[in-house]
């Protein structure tokens, strides 16, 4: 860690505290969005900051730490590259939020697991070194929760598939180079059986990709639509009907990363010390009420931070992401909207008015924020599913069209 910690210094400068702790009220952005809401160009030149201080990690051999060294990493435990994220958080570096982290953590680790000798030589190299960006092609306007019911249909001909559907809320699609694409291939089989992944270029002709404005004023989100996209075999990712459980290794990380903290370990969204900071410039900190929902929140960021190492000490044991990661989304969405709530009752009117006061309105843009992420990564109510069923050995909830054909049960 001498070695990595001089290479941080040498390349860049520590980082300001641009979130106040307690008692530094007034001091550098008060900003405690949850989404980004800044403009596309911005948006690009963020990921473009992000995208070139990971190849400089790469060439100095901190960028994909924990990676076999024939991908290009070192071959660490994962002991080692959270050591490292620890001494980078401390400095000021460009961030991609969760938009590389789906490159990073999601599809490159998915096509490690499922993706063919050639594939794995072709993309893995690139996608660590952030060369090319990914994108998630998972849910649709009718197959959010329920991703099973997903309609894009994927149908071949030759060595050659046509994806004709629509994709949504897709992060990062209006830049992505790839995207990873699950599909229908058979219809007349249970909904669950007849899937199949793709790997799809984000330029090939058919794809139309248009930003979504949120509530929070961002447009990180995308629709995607997919008009007879010509996709080669070489292409498709596992087994031709296997598409499900392909998908499931990609929701397991999407779960073991979903911790509420951006590319550099920060928190996204405000911070247990910012809601008490905002509680004693208001002089509230000493209401009982508001006293007993700040308890409430610290004990459950403890909960969150003990959960965290148990997941991380699972991981390190060579585990596979296990039921710690449900627990800790559901945890990270309770927090969130527990912040919201406090943050509402402590500001009440100054909430819907920009007085230009600091740290005021700003929290409208983590109020707004926070019901997002409560269906983002995996829904609470699917969440609660996983810890009964996988848990706590509970029975399945009934489905009607568990052995049903899919095109039998299309409504």
């Amino acid at each position: 860690m001498i070695e990595a910690c001089a290479w941080l210094k040498a390349h860049a400068a520590p980082r300001q505290a641009a979130r106040p702790e307690v008692g530094a009220w007034g001091v550098g952005s008060d900003s405690v969005a949850i989404f980004p809401n800044i403009s596309a160009g911005d948006e690009l030149a963020m990921v473009a900051a992000a995208r070139r201080w990971h190849r400089l990690k790469c060439d100095a051999g901190y960028g994909s730490i924990t990676w076999p060294t024939e991908y290009g990493g070192r071959g660490l435990p994962r002991a080692f590259e959270k050591a490292f994220h620890r001494e980078e958080a401390k400095f000021g570096i460009p961030l991609g939020r969760e938009l590389l982290a789906i490159t990073f953590d999601l599809v490159a680790p998915t096509i490690l697991t499922h993706g063919t000798p050639e594939q794995r030589e072709r993309f893995l190299p690139p996608m660590l070194r952030a060369e090319e960006i990914w994108c998630q092609l998972f849910s649709e306007p009718a197959a959010g929760s329920d991703l099973a019911s997903l309609r894009t249909r994927a149908e071949r001909d030759g060595d050659v598939w046509a994806i004709t559907g629509q994709k949504v809320w897709t992060s990062g699609a209006h830049f992505s180079e790839w995207g990873y694409c699950v599909c229908r291939t058979d219809p007349t089989v249970p909904k669950h059986r007849g899937l199949t992944a793709f790997l799809v270029p984000m330029d090939a002709p058919g794809v139309t990709v248009r930003p979504l404005r949120q509530m929070s004023g961002g447009s990180s989100f995308n629709e995607v639509f997919l008009d007879g996209v010509a996709v080669s075999d070489s292409l498709r990712l596992g087994a031709i009907g296997e598409g499900w459980k392909v998908a499931l290794t990609t929701l397991g990380f999407e779960r073991s990363a979903s911790n509420g903290a951006d590319g550099g370990g920060r928190p996204i969204g405000g911070t247990y010390h910012q809601v008490l900071a905002l509680a004693r410039r208001l002089g509230r900190d000493q209401d009982p009420i508001v006293r007993q929902r700040l308890a409430e929140l610290y004990t459950l960021n403890r909960l969150m931070r003990l959960n965290r190492e148990r997941a991380a000490a699972e991981i390190n044991a060579g585990h596979p992401p296990g039921p710690q990661g449900s627990i800790g989304k559901l945890l990270w969405t309770q927090n969130m909207q527990r912040i919201a709530a406090i943050s509402t009752q402590l500001l009440g009117a100054k909430l819907t008015a920009d007085s230009h006061e600091w740290g005021t309105y700003a929290w409208t843009e983590h109020v707004l924020g926070a019901p997002g992420y409560r269906i983002a990564g995996g829904t609470d109510e699917v969440q609660h599913n996983i810890i009964a069923e996988r848990v706590l050995g509970l029975p399945r909830d009934p489905a009607v069209d568990r052995d049903l054909a899919f095109n039998e049960g299309m409504r």
